[in-house]
């Protein structure tokens, strides 16, 4: 931890990259961990369910597992999410790049976030490309409809869908520029995301994940604790 917050105190191009473990600590549970969403028994697995054959060919079904899973609207920012922040007001964080959709890097009060995933709280007419609240997609019954009769669709980016070009091309960019890496929260094995820190040539990468990653034996500093935890530390 002291080497970690001199590494800070002298960096001035920090970039953050994390994974759903980010915000576990504000209750959104994870993906991968034994207590993950994957984890869990239904009948058709959650990978199918987020995908985007399965959003077209079983459009009610995949809102009604949306709703229920992926909808922590009055979830809230943790030490991790705030101290963020706090550094890019400080003039130090250069940007944050997420894989979570859940918006709560903004809501901290962070505006250099590239959401690699999208975000649950845009959502556009299919048809006619109005935008709506994810409130309205919570409160609604069955499929979303827009007031065109269009189905409404959710923006973040399901199995089988690109990434956004324009948010891949600043993320990779705010990588390049770092002098300082932190991942976090992430098992680094959802692809095409961790490969964007192939494209870090900075000196100093740090890994914090509760569970062991690829990275753990080429990071500078490599901490298994909770993100907040550690954060909570700085």
């Amino acid at each position: 931890m002291a080497t970690l917050k001199e590494l800070v105190e002298r960096s001035e191009r920090i970039v953050f990259f994390g994974g759903a473990g980010v915000s576990t600590e504000s209750g959104i549970p994870d993906f991968r961990s034994k207590d993950g969403l994957y984890n869990q028994k239904y009948s058709v697995p959650p990978e199918t369910m987020l995908s985007d054959t399965y959003f077209y060919s079983h459009t009610e079904d995949f809102f009604r597992f949306y709703r229920d899973k992926m909808l922590p609207l009055d979830a809230q920012p943790n030490a991790a999410h705030k101290k963020l922040a706090e550094w890019e007001r400080e003039g130090k964080l250069l940007a944050v790049v997420t894989q979570n959709i859940d918006g709560l890097h903004q809501k901290a009060g962070s505006h250099r976030v590239y959401e690699l995933h999208g975000s649950i709280w845009r959502n556009h007419c299919l048809s006619c490309g109005k935008s709506y609240s994810a409130e309205y997609i919570k409160e609604s019954k069955g499929v979303p409809r827009c007031t065109c009769g269009g189905i409404i669709k959710p923006d973040v980016v399901l199995y089988g869908e690109q990434l956004d070009e324009k948010t891949v091309t600043g993320a990779i960019r705010a990588i390049a520029q770092a002098d300082l890496l932190i991942v976090a929260g992430t098992s680094l094995s959802v692809y095409p995301a961790a490969s964007f820190l192939e494209y870090f040539e900075g000196e100093h990468l740090v890994l914090i994940n509760r569970d062991a990653t690829p990275l753990d034996g080429v990071a500078e500093i490599c901490l298994h604790e909770k993100v907040g935890e550690v954060f909570s530390k700085l």
